[in-house]
């Protein structure tokens, strides 16, 4: 039987978004920041672009809104985007006091902010604090060791959650989040986790599909986790493929940061000939949903399985000195990025709906909050423009975590919840069917829901879901829960969500292009999904 463990503050989610909230909060609260594998297992470790923001003296807030709202394809929520912006520099402050080691720019030594700052595809000036190319190592190795001297801050790593409590769940009237139940994957066991305030701090649903720049974490198990406990979940249609991503067999998720094309790499095809200004006049720097369609085009169009991203032109010394993490992995590859180009495809990398949230990152939950590429803000709109998902995580979490401690007074801890009831189901023997399920899911989704879509294949794909889902709750019902089980109901619950969403946009925006509507249409709406048991009492 599974332990009984109350906290304050229950964080789901040890990257940016929950350690900054964790930080955030104030030191008298006992707080658990819950990992589902090690603490290095998420999105943030792996960043390597950077953070926009404006710390530039020839920079404004303005601009940086007006960029992004560009970018969102119409889609964006200007009050989310200036809310945002608006706090960039705060943010930035208070990550450098922290100790972050941002990459400075020599002869700078006036400024108040003495760093060196580059541009990515969709941003009018430069604007991308970074730490070489290796910018979320830096934060999140900051971060960590700050959370770690905290001794109010339970950092455990192999935890997965399996669910939200909510009152409504137990049997109470008042309905909010009570806590989660959770998976130690230590002992084999599901605890019982009871706390005040829950955050959702899980990232993104980029697993979904079969090729993605993530780490295997991202199967969208807060949005899944909401969206069953009766959250509204916005805009999942909008999936982003990052437009590089290493093609090679023992790299499938290495990405190629967005900045060598912001220091002059360009996209070739085999025999050298530059395709992008075909496409749009900023040529590699257009933003990433046009690049990445370009070059599925182009793949489709010669029937080659990638195209070449070639900064070779640059001299050897610039090259490693600003891209070492890229140089040092393509090397041990058996390629030299200094004389000859990068093999690329586009992949799976950012979901721009979630969890919806006001600016506070309150859920539609009482108790529950969601932070980073979990949560629905409005900042990202169609397209999210490059480095604005970890600004998201710092304003968010910041703002999250204010809001928390002026609720302290009026939230009592909840009262003792009943116990993860595992008395009705068996160790499985056929785990096999967890593999199968979960590669045709991926495999489907890649196919019928990528980059480009149609109405009969998301028609095809939405059908296929609902037996996967059947099967899998089948499952779930009567065997022992684990990890791979857990993500696998997970994504298919995602896997619906993005499906519905696509189905329900009859137009192509931003990220989301189908041949059926290839043009965008004069309203504007958001794509709001609202769970069935909610909209039963509405």
């Amino acid at each position: 039987m599974g332990q009984h463990i109350d906290h304050d503050v229950l964080i789901i989610g040890s990257g940016a978004a929950g350690l900054t909230l964790a930080l955030t909060l104030p030191p008298h609260l006992r707080i658990a920041v819950l990992s589902k594998g090690n603490l290095s297992n998420g999105s943030t470790y792996w960043a390597q672009g950077g953070v926009a923001a404006v710390l530039d003296e020839d920079d404004t807030i303005d601009s940086h809104v007006k960029d992004t709202l560009i970018a969102g394809a119409g889609l964006c929520n200007e009050q989310a985007v200036r809310f945002t912006v608006e706090r960039s520099r705060e943010a930035m402050e208070w990550l450098i006091n922290l100790g972050v080691p941002f990459t400075r720019s020599e002869g700078d030594a006036q400024k108040r902010f003495p760093l060196h700052l580059t541009r990515e595809g969709g941003h009018s000036h430069r604007r991308i604090i970074h730490a070489a190319d290796a910018t979320g190592a830096a934060i999140f190795d900051t971060l960590l060791a700050a959370a770690k001297e905290r001794p109010n801050i339970h950092l455990l790593s192999q935890q997965v959650a399996v669910d939200l409590i909510t009152g409504i769940k137990i049997g109470l009237k008042n309905n909010r989040c009570l806590g989660a139940y959770v998976l130690d994957r230590n002992t084999g066991e599901v605890d019982t986790y009871g706390a005040r305030f829950t955050v959702l701090a899980t990232g993104g649903a980029s697993k979904v599909y079969l090729y993605s720049s993530n780490q295997e974490s991202a199967c969208g198990d807060g949005i899944a986790m909401a969206w069953r406990a009766g959250c509204r979940i916005g805009n999942m249609e909008f999936n982003q493929f990052h437009p590089t991503c290493l093609y090679h067999p023992q790299a499938r998720n290495f990405l190629i940061t967005e900045a060598l094309r912001g220091e002059g790499a360009l996209l070739k095809l085999p025999n050298g000939e530059r395709f992008m200004p075909r496409f749009d006049e900023r040529a590699e720097l257009a933003p990433r949903d046009i690049v990445a369609r370009a070059i599925d085009h182009e793949m489709k169009r010669l029937g080659i399985p990638y195209v070449h991203l070639d900064i070779s032109h640059k001299p050897a010394d610039f090259i490693t000195a600003h891209f070492p993490t890229v140089y040092e992995r393509c090397l041990s590859l058996g390629f030299d990025i200094r004389h000859e180009p990068i093999p690329v495809v586009p992949a799976a990398h950012y979901t721009c709906g979630g969890v919806c949230v006001d600016e506070n990152g309150s859920t539609d939950l009482p108790g529950l909050y969601a932070v980073g590429e979990t949560s629905f803000t409005g900042l990202h709109g169609a397209n999210r423009m490059a480095s604005n998902s970890l600004l998201e995580c710092f304003v968010y979490a910041r703002s999250a975590a204010r809001h928390i401690e002026s609720q302290l007074d009026k939230t009592q801890h909840p009262p003792h919840l009943p116990n993860w009831d595992a008395s009705q189901v068996t160790d499985s023997d056929e785990d096999v069917i967890i593999t199968h399920n979960w590669e045709e899911l991926r495999r489907f989704m890649w196919n019928y829901v990528g980059i480009v879509r149609t109405d009969k294949r998301l028609q095809r794909a939405y059908n296929r879901i609902q037996l996967l889902m059947k099967e899998i709750d089948d499952f779930y019902s009567n065997y022992k829960v684990s990890r791979d089980l857990i993500e696998l109901r997970n994504l298919a619950q995602v896997a619906e969500l993005i499906v519905r969403s696509a189905m329900a946009r009859k137009e192509s925006r931003g990220l989301h292009y189908t041949l059926d509507y290839p043009r965008p249409c004069s309203q504007v709406q958001d794509t709001i999904l609202v769970p069935p048991n909610v909209a039963a009492q509405t």
